[in-house]
């Protein structure tokens, strides 16, 4: 829950819980009795995946997100679909293996008829972000379990699954909830812009700083102001509910026509500007147009997306637009690692970059590639490592009609085809399954791709980035890479430093904050704060850096520089 939303109603939490085995009892479970260890079959399990996929894709990077954050606490995040099904699930490794004693893992169901009161079951049947901690868990064969779960909403108000963290009870985190319910709110506004991504999106908020992060307002509107939805920040600060904002437009809303709206934004496009609601509230607001929408004069507005200003990213770590002078920040480290870069750019040679967890291996795959000849070719990252294995192949080369149970009616192109013309970064390429690097290997040999069910072959051509935190050469010799594949992707070789070893950290600490600050005057970090950085060990390294920086900049509102108050206290507690 963002400081701008409020408190979901409903009763206490005790009387949810209780409510909660009153439905489990009414199931004819028992609390002592042996849970359903029975999961779908992997078809069964991609075709709800598929069913699900709009969910799937953008939940994907979100969850990626969220566990990082949590990452080493013998915890692991889930998604799952409105009956409780798990689709998908990251987490540490030594508690999945205790989790799959319970059948917490894809395919198994956890709603409150399968496996009693449990934080997804019960958050799915409330419709309300749940706790359920120890011994609250109907089956006593879970009371070693911990989990904050939120249902995640479509852009219409219906219920299309839920997020969970699931941990060991006695690491129990007040904070973790939050995560959850940000985390969820997050995913609803992808789903929200992805919707809507053809007509007239309003971004706002009574506070120009929060244009662009999950705080913010989101309303749809058709070219001639007809109201479409809105998202549950957008309905608070409206003072309306979806079903209740039907009735307006947004003349009727914002006070200007879309006459108006239109004008002002052929004077400023892609700028914030003010709006006063109805209830008389001053907002800031920025408006989004895609380059084919109508006006009411009968025109396009063409510029609308072209001159855009860029938005602050969603997901920390994200990569800007901008070349490898964006990277080059004073560390001697990176300073070779471009140079040596420098020289093979734009010669169609397989680059391999290796690192740690979160050095931003995928930054300078971006950067890479905006600074070729292909930059105005596509970018198609691929994380081997979110993706389940029965999807994986489907995912990289694509499938004809027909091809599995569950499979669209038309097909699905493949992230190799995608990437024609452009780059293809395979995040992870260590945790590819064995089986799948000998059709990698043909693809890149031949440069063609077969979708599945397809006897049809389909020429590509894209430069190949890869990625791992694993040693490969290990991975080689244990038998669980092949060492052909090895060879092919050997290009060139780079190794990102671990943040703890740069000597550039006030610099990429600042580039972190003004990416994801958005402040004026920007924000300074206070120098006590810089040495407890310089300290740190930082096992999440960039990535971490900007989860800390992004959370502390939301407590500093208001004032001038980042202190030690405003840091999380996972932080503090770790460092």
């Amino acid at each position: 829950m963002t400081p701008h939303e409020p408190e979901p109603h409903g009763g206490t939490h005790a009387d949810t819980i209780a409510q909660a085995h009153q439905r489990s009892q009414s199931y004819g479970l028992r609390p002592y009795e042996t849970p359903d260890f029975g999961p779908v079959a992997p078809v069964d399990l991609r075709s709800q995946i598929e069913k699900s996929q709009s969910l799937f894709t953008h939940a994907l990077p979100v969850m990626e997100m969220l566990y990082d954050q949590i990452v080493n606490t013998h915890s692991m995040v889930i998604l799952t679909d409105t009956a409780g099904l798990i689709l998908h699930s990251l987490g540490d490794d030594d508690f999945l293996e205790k989790a799959d004693k319970v059948a917490l893992r894809p395919g198994a169901v956890w709603s409150e008829e399968s496996k009693g009161t449990n934080a997804i079951g019960t958050a799915l049947t409330e419709g309300l972000p749940t706790l359920v901690h120890g011994d609250e868990h109907f089956l006593r064969a879970n009371h070693f379990l911990t989990c904050s779960c939120s249902p995640i909403l479509d852009p219409y108000g219906k219920t299309v699954g839920a997020l969970d963290v699931t941990g060991d009870h006695r690491g129990f985190h007040k904070h973790t909830m939050a995560l959850v319910r940000m985390s969820a709110q997050m995913i609803e506004n992808h789903l929200f812009e992805n919707a809507f991504q053809d007509m007239v999106r309003v971004h706002f908020h009574a506070r120009q700083e929060f244009i662009g992060t999950i705080a913010e307002g989101l309303a749809s509107f058709t070219p001639g102001g007809r109201f479409l939805s809105a998202n549950r920040s957008g309905q608070f600060q409206l003072g309306l509910s979806v079903g209740a904002l039907r009735a307006h437009t947004f003349s009727s809303l914002f006070g200007l026509s879309m006459g108006q709206l239109f004008d002002a934004l052929r004077s400023a496009p892609g700028g914030v500007m003010p709006l006063q609601l109805s209830s008389g509230v001053k907002v800031w607001a920025r408006v989004e147009i895609t380059r084919s929408t109508v006006v009411p004069s009968g025109g396009l507005m063409p510029e609308a997306r072209e001159t855009a200003v860029p938005r602050r990213s969603r997901l920390p770590n994200a990569a800007q637009p901008g070349g490898l002078d964006e990277l080059d920040t004073g560390d001697p480290q990176m300073a070779a690692v471009i140079g040596k870069l420098r020289k093979v750019v734009g010669r169609d040679i397989p680059v391999m970059i290796c690192g740690e967890t979160g050095t931003g291996k995928e930054l300078l795959a971006r950067a890479i590639h905006a600074e070729s000849q292909r930059q105005q070719g596509p970018f198609v990252a691929v994380n081997c490592a979110s993706i389940p294995e029965t999807l994986f192949e489907s995912e990289l080369f694509g499938y004809e009609e027909g091809a599995f149970t569950g499979a669209r009616k038309k097909g699905g192109i493949g992230k190799m085809l995608l990437a024609n013309g452009g780059t293809l970064f395979l995040d992870e390429i260590g945790d590819m399954p064995l089986h799948l690097q000998v059709r990698l290997l043909r693809a890149l040999q031949e440069r063609s791709v077969t979708p599945l069910g397809s006897n049809k072959v389909i020429e590509v051509d894209f430069v190949l980035i890869c990625a791992t935190n694993r040693n490969l050469r290990e991975e080689v010799a244990a038998g669980r890479f092949r060492e052909d594949l090895y060879y092919r992707l050997n290009g060139l070789v780079v190794r990102l430093p671990a943040l703890r070893d740069r000597s550039d950290l006030d610099v990429v600490a600042a580039k972190v904050l003004a990416r994801h600050g958005g402040a004026s005057p920007p924000l300074r970090i206070a120098e006590p704060v810089m040495r407890m950085f310089a300290s740190y060990h930082w096992p999440g390294n960039i990535r971490q850096l900007a989860n800390l920086l992004n959370t502390a900049r939301l407590m500093a509102e208001g004032e001038d520089e980042i202190d030690v108050s405003h840091l999380p206290d996972d932080f503090l507690d770790d460092w």
